[in-house]
């Protein structure tokens, strides 16, 4: 491995072998676009990374000793779309054939703040890389698929290893999001424990977190939450004193531990939301607080809400017809987020069968639509006004708790009735 900050040898480590997203048309095209006899333009990053780890691979950036004027200026003889996004950073979008591109002129800081930095072009891929947060992430590789590494970031596939290029401190402080980052990348690609050397970084510099934006922090505890070890790691940054930094207090990580169980003893993909609800937000209220910490949207924060409200749900007694109620009433997304996070608050394992039989009730038993609206009350006589829909509530209320009986003639029976009452 080369020595960090030492001029490496110019020289192929690996070959992709040609995966299916490296010889598609669009992005040969932009290679074709950028060639340049001196200057070269490569893959960076995650495509490369997943693809050595035999993960999909979603979004493909590109890094290329080319300025953003002269990407801009080639890319556009071309016949491509080229979009300007980030061009204080030397990024720039490139579209072709309806696929998407982020091709940014290699640099290095000359200064950073913990939150962004200041660059200035260069040559040098290897001054490039060593900008980067992990070695995993600085991987580059050509058109034909030859891979470069310079910090080390084979070795690390290998090893199943996240690790900070260079001085892990130095990493952080450039942006302290890295802290996010290293527990979110370690979850999602290392097979151990977190590097020694970058985990004591990320705990000592921890208070670091105070500068970043609630919005990028939110975002990043969303991508964490969703990771294959989210649960085992969440329980070293809570032990660390991350959560407090960035919630005011501490996780309820057997919680998340005991929800990861019971998605996969069911099947299903981790949904960000339940899981938020299961690792920090014992009631309602807790799910509003968070909401307004990480900045999450009014949807979301809303369904934090719902999914923590299992004051009803999570008696553990309830029937199938009170648990019907509840599923009408909530709605399907609400009704088994909230049940899941119930689950989980108790000592049930994840195969308990009564518990699995009341999370899949909306498999087997979809809600009705309510029977009546204004205009039927109406059409009974009624003249507009709150008897309407005093009427209406009370019907609905009659119907739930009756089993939402379908007999027409029993509902208009009833409905009749209940608008004389009122």
């Amino acid at each position: 491995m080369t020595a960090m900050g030492s001029p490496p040898a110019k020289a192929s480590i690996r070959n992709l072998k040609s995966p299916p997203w490296l010889q598609a048309a669009p992005l040969q095209r932009v290679f074709a676009a950028l060639a340049d006899k001196s200057l070269e333009t490569r893959v960076i990053g995650g495509a490369v990374r997943n693809t050595l780890l035999g993960l999909p691979v979603t979004d493909i950036d590109l890094a290329t000793g080319l300025t953003p004027e002269s990407v801009i200026e080639r890319a556009t003889k071309a016949g491509l779309a080229v979009y300007p996004t980030g061009l204080a950073h030397g990024t720039v979008t490139v579209v072709g054939d309806g696929a998407s591109f982020e091709v940014t002129t290699l640099r290095r800081d000359i200064e950073t703040d913990g939150r962004h930095a200041v660059v200035v072009f260069t040559h040098d891929w290897h001054e490039d890389a060593l900008r980067r947060d992990f070695t995993i992430n600085a991987l580059s590789c050509t058109a034909s698929g030859t891979v470069f590494d310079t910090v080390g970031g084979l070795e690390d596939i290998d090893a199943g290893r996240v690790r900070f290029i260079g001085k892990a401190e130095d990493r952080i402080t450039e942006d302290y999001l890295r802290i996010l980052r290293f527990f979110r990348f370690t979850s999602a690609f290392a097979s151990g424990e977190p590097d020694t050397r970058g985990l004591a970084a990320c705990l000592a510099l921890k208070d670091g977190l105070l500068q970043l934006s609630a919005e990028r922090i939110g975002a990043e505890i969303i991508k964490f939450i969703v990771t294959p070890r989210a649960g085992d790691i969440a329980g070293i940054m809570d032990s660390g004193g991350i959560f407090k930094v960035i919630t005011g207090h501490a996780a309820f990580t057997a919680d998340l531990t005991r929800l990861h169980a019971i998605e996969s003893a069911l099947g299903e993909a981790p949904d960000p939301i339940t899981r938020l609800a299961a690792l920090f937000a014992k009631t309602p209220a807790d799910a509003v607080a968070l909401a307004q910490r990480l900045r999450l949207s009014n949807s979301d924060s809303d369904a934090l809400s719902a999914a923590a409200d299992v004051k009803v749900i999570g008696t553990g007694g309830l029937s199938e017809e009170a648990l019907k109620a509840e599923l009408y009433g909530r709605g399907e997304a609400a009704f088994k987020r909230a049940l899941r996070v119930a689950w989980a608050r108790t000592a049930a394992p994840a195969t308990d069968p009564d518990w699995t039989h009341k999370s899949l009730l909306a498999t087997r038993w979809s809600p009705p639509a309510m029977p009546f609206t204004g205009a039927d009350v109406l059409a009974l006589g009624l003249a507009p006004g709150p008897r309407v829909g005093r009427t209406l509530k009370a019907f609905e209320a009659w119907w739930i708790e009756a089993g939402f009986p379908a007999d027409s003639i029993e509902q208009k029976t009833r409905l009749a009735w209940l608008a004389q009452q009122s």
